[in-house]
């Protein structure tokens, strides 16, 4: 039976050896950075064209982060990628016949995928933070502001718990294509739709996504965000009950159906 730092190991090798899963982080971390560095310069040469309502409310920490639309989705794929291979390449009856432990198997490969996340994710969040507050110019503020860093550390936190989230749905649906297709359209029409809506608002702000980018938020109602009835620290609470949610019934689908 192998052992637990076996186990790691072997789904380091597994990660770090699939050109596909590099690719998805590496696109994470250079479009996110890519599109608020564009965003950032958009606002700067237009701050002034913007109502008195939008310049009160301006969050410069938070429009840094514009990126992270499309960012979450590479993180998306990433998560789905690093379970749903294991089942489309036939690798996992391997997989289960070397790891017997089932839950043992599926937790370890999420916690080195999930860690990887993370390290991008940090990495993505400090590098959109610093140039895009380049890019504001005098509309600029500083990593030691109030809140200021605890935002930027809660964006890394944000993209690692979206590719989480992503492997407990694919390790519960145990297909890429179909977990694709219910997440992709989940974080980027229905969630926004729904959000835009204002009977269907008050229950989309508890989607993992909606809940969870309250993290980044420094200024209240920046955005057009609107008022929430929690915190950024309550925000991310709801998001990591989502992951909580999903990598359990990952657990449950893995131990009671066949490879």
């Amino acid at each position: 039976m192998a052992s637990v730092p076996a186990v790691l190991r072997s789904e380091w090798t597994k990660i770090r050896t699939v050109s596909s899963t590099t690719w998805t982080l590496a696109s994470a971390l250079v479009v996110t950075v890519a599109l608020g560095a564009a965003l950032c310069a958009l606002v700067k040469a237009t701050f002034a064209d913007m109502s008195p309502i939008e310049q009160a409310t301006f969050d410069p920490t938070l429009i840094s982060f514009s990126g992270m639309v499309l960012g979450q989705l590479a993180m998306v794929v990433f998560g789905v990628l690093v379970v749903g291979t294991e089942y489309s390449s036939g690798m996992i009856r391997t997989s289960l016949a070397a790891v017997p432990r089932r839950v043992t198997f599926l937790l370890g490969k999420i916690a080195v995928a999930g860690a990887l996340a993370l390290v991008v994710g940090l990495a993505t969040s400090f590098l959109s933070f610093f140039l895009g507050q380049a890019l504001l110019g005098g509309y600029r503020t500083d990593i030691g502001a109030d809140n200021v860093l605890r935002a930027v550390i809660g964006g890394g936190l944000y993209m690692g718990l979206i590719a989480v989230f992503s492997m407990g749905v694919a390790a519960m649906l145990r297909s890429s294509t179909l977990s694709l297709g219910i997440l992709v359209p989940f974080f980027f029409l229905i969630s926004r739709i729904l959000s835009a809506v204002p009977r269907a608002k008050e229950v989309a702000r508890y989607f993992p996504d909606q809940a969870g980018a309250r993290i980044m938020q420094v200024v209240p109602g920046a955005m057009n965000s609107g008022e929430a009835p929690y915190g950024p620290w309550g925000g991310l609470g709801i998001m990591v009950l989502w992951v909580a949610a999903a990598l359990l019934g990952g657990c449950v689908v893995l131990r009671k159906r066949d490879a």
